[in-house]
């Protein structure tokens, strides 16, 4: 064969396999492109249903496999996103004699022993009580909450009448903390008392069972305030205790705390109700919110108030001027301070030594007009503003406050109010003078309410040295703690009895800040009927039981909060220093 030849066959095989690989490459392309184009179909039509589900809804029919990931009522977390309610699917043991209807005996076995038995599975359970209940043939639950590895032990009974349904329960796994916050859900699955009932439609809605419903509360704030108010209740023998933590620029609450408390897993109808006979002696139920709730008179705390509707008013420009101190007469009453003070006190010898005197002049020369509008102001004449459902309607005095009314409510008598009132009024009182709503909802910066001016901010100024000064200086002393600059003032208050005044029973309450050179947040705690115990010096005021708390508070929390103890810093109460010689050295 020639040399042309020999090429001419190469190059036709040449060509011939390069067709052969294009026609495998383009094949391989329309495969590829087949393939992209099954995958697109499928997550089109993916798509399509996802929307279709969520403009339409699910069908009944379909929510099988929602319902079994999805639980059917929503999660409540704290700020953190710590749970704090949640669905937890369990077994129960129920007893259902119908089981065996045909066969003329409700059980197998004998109901003695078979109670015996279910005995070695619970060990708590009574023999005697289940024997009855087996005996008697009548439907229902023997047990909640049962584990999986209990059914398989009362399955091995062989006992078809003990039946095992699974169920879904509300679960609180912080237990009793924060639990009139949270409320309860009661057998219904309606939300009871607290944030539950606030948030009812929304945890049962779509949205609400996917997404967590987040509240202002910091778990591990809450948990150090409950824990040292149980102290100061137990060293004070008082029957109950309030306390709050509120954040002085949004108005979010970070915890609030009744004793004593409920478990929310546990609801007894006890803890909700009270018999008419202990309502008459003055007693709650564990349910009952003394925060929001319950309204006090809560004395000397509203004193820094006063003060700062005076300087605001103007009728007081020298805190340096002196008063009398010595009792006097109005309408027949006679105001007196619990000791002699003196000859006379200027404005920081008054809230350092806690003067009710030389209060009520502050307040008569600022005038009953003039005292209203700032209580007003401070929302002391409604309802507390918080999403709860319990909320006091404060003891009032309407019209025309007298000259008398205008000065005892100057140091906190003959006007009762919610220790949440006050926490907000405080708030107002160090942050430059804007009051704001308070709340239990986690707020975004764009949601925080401008709120509403009440003082101005050099007379905020002020008072967050004079109240700084009183925990240096004064009655507030033993809320001292080293580093974190707080300040406050004590209120203890008789309470009302039949008759007038009860002297044998106190409200103790200490309203604080801190840190008072930039405030961040409002500390209260109040004792409900403390006793003089050696724990508290068998004194009863809010000096020895209520400040030592707030006082021990503040060291477990700031730190979380992002305050570290700095003992080089404070605020400057250098210009008012020479005004109580006898107290600052």
């Amino acid at each position: 064969m020639s040399s042309v030849a020999i090429s001419t066959t190469v190059t036709t095989g040449r060509h011939k396999l390069a067709g052969v690989k294009q026609r495998s490459l383009l094949m391989a392309k329309w495969r590829a492109l087949w393939v992209l184009a099954g995958f697109a179909l499928v997550g089109a039509c993916a798509l399509m249903r996802i929307l279709y589900l969520g403009v339409s809804g699910i069908d009944r029919t379909e929510r099988g496999l929602y319902d079994s990931l999805v639980p059917d009522r929503g999660m409540i977390v704290d700020r953190n996103g710590v749970p704090l309610a949640r669905d937890f699917r369990t077994y129960s043991l129920w007893y259902n004699p119908d089981a065996l209807k045909g066969g003329g005996t409700p059980l197998v076995g004998d109901p003695r022993k078979i109670a015996e038995e279910l005995h070695g599975i619970f060990p708590d359970l009574d023999v005697n009580k289940t024997a009855r209940r087996l005996a008697s043939g009548k439907k229902g639950y023997l047990r909640k909450s049962v584990l999986p590895e209990q059914v398989n032990k009362v399955e091995a009974l062989g006992e078809p009448a003990l039946e095992h349904p699974r169920e879904v329960e509300r679960f609180y796994p912080q237990g009793s903390m924060a639990a009139h916050v949270l409320g309860y859900v009661d057998s219904h699955g309606e939300g009871k008392i607290g944030m539950e009932q606030v948030f009812q439609d929304r945890l049962i809605s779509r949205e609400g069972r996917t997404h967590p419903s987040a509240l202002s509360i910091d778990f591990r704030v809450q948990g150090a305030l409950e824990d040292e108010l149980g102290r100061a209740m137990v060293e004070s023998q008082a029957k109950g205790a309030a306390g709050i933590v509120l954040d002085v620029e949004t108005g979010e609450i970070l915890a609030l705390a009744s004793l004593p408390a409920f478990d929310p897993n546990r609801v007894r109808a006890g803890d909700m109700a009270v018999s008419q006979a202990l309502a008459d002696q003055g007693e709650v139920p564990k349910g009952f919110n003394r925060v929001t709730n319950q309204v006090y008179e809560l004395g000397s705390t509203f004193k820094p108030i006063t003060v700062a509707a005076a300087l605001d008013a103007g009728t007081i420009t020298d805190l340096g001027r002196r008063y009398p101190a010595k009792p006097f007469h109005v309408a027949g009453f006679t105001i007196r301070d619990l000791h002699a003070m003196g000859a006379t006190l200027n404005v920081p010898e008054t809230l350092i030594h806690s003067s009710n005197v030389v209060t009520a002049q502050i307040a008569d020369e600022l005038g009953g007009v003039r005292m209203k509008q700032t209580m007003e102001a401070l929302g002391m004449n409604e309802r507390p503003y918080i999403e709860l459902p319990a909320k006091g309607f404060p003891i009032w005095p309407s019209g025309k406050w007298p000259r008398l009314r205008t000065m005892t409510v100057s140091y906190g008598h003959g006007i009762a109010v919610t220790p949440l009132h006050l926490a907000s009024a405080y708030a107002a009182l160090v942050n430059g003078g804007i009051w704001r709503p308070a709340t239990l909802k986690k707020l975004a910066p764009n949601e925080v309410p401008k709120g509403r001016r009440v003082f101005k901010a050099s007379t905020s100024a002020r008072i967050r040295q004079l109240l700084r000064m009183i925990v240096a200086y004064g009655t507030g002393r033993k809320a001292d703690a080293p580093g974190f600059r707080i300040g406050g003032k004590t209120g203890s208050a008789e309470k009302p009895g039949a008759g007038g005044y009860r002297h044998s029973t106190l409200v103790s309450t200490f309203a604080a800040a801190f840190p008072m050179d930039s405030p961040r947040f409002v500390v209260i705690a109040m004792m409900d009927e403390p006793k003089g115990t050696p724990a508290t010096s068998y004194q009863r005021t809010a000096a020895w039981n209520a400040a030592p708390a707030v006082g021990r508070v503040v060291p477990r929390i700031g730190p979380l909060l992002g305050i570290m103890p700095d003992e080089t810093r404070d605020i400057d109460i250098s210009d008012l220093k020479p005004l109580i010689p006898g107290e600052a050295h």
